[in-house]
């Protein structure tokens, strides 16, 4: 093989390899929600992209036996008030700002709230840490979401 063919063939690895990189340090894709006390999966929650920003929507939940099976958002407000959760849009507006996506909101179904958010990708796009605050970043909790199957 002659050195414009290696090279050539080295050029194509790593333009597959950094895509497939890309492809994975994105938050886009499907995520587990794991509840924090039982530590059990909660929901599917699909993020995808839209005119440039990240928005975020429950696509199946886990509820146990004894939990109403398709719930809806008592506690919200406006136009979510009594609507199904499944299928409802809850992150909304991500821009991405360096290696994390901010400046847009996430909906708390349990308690009807909106809180501003941040999502970066961690252990090689397997985990995303997902940090829901009001007002300053410090004041807030921060969950970590798996790469749905």
């Amino acid at each position: 093989m002659t050195a414009n063919r290696w090279l050539g063939l080295a050029t194509l690895t790593v333009l597959f390899a950094s895509s497939a990189f890309a492809q994975a340090a994105s938050p886009v894709g499907r995520w587990t929600t794991i509840d924090d006390e039982t530590k059990k999966p909660k929901s599917v929650i699909a993020i995808y992209e839209e005119g440039g920003k990240l928005f975020g929507k429950i696509e199946k939940i886990f509820p146990e036996p004894n939990e109403e099976q398709n719930p809806v958002c008592k506690k919200c407000e406006g136009a979510l008030k009594d609507q199904p959760i499944i299928g409802m849009v809850i992150m909304r507006d991500l821009k991405k700002d360096d290696d994390e996506w901010s400046g847009g909101t996430i909906l708390d179904p349990n308690n009807g709230k909106t809180y501003k958010v941040k999502l970066s990708i961690e252990d090689g796009g397997k985990k995303l840490k997902v940090r829901g605050y009001i007002g300053l970043s410090l004041l807030g909790r921060t969950q970590h979401w798996v790469r749905a199957e």
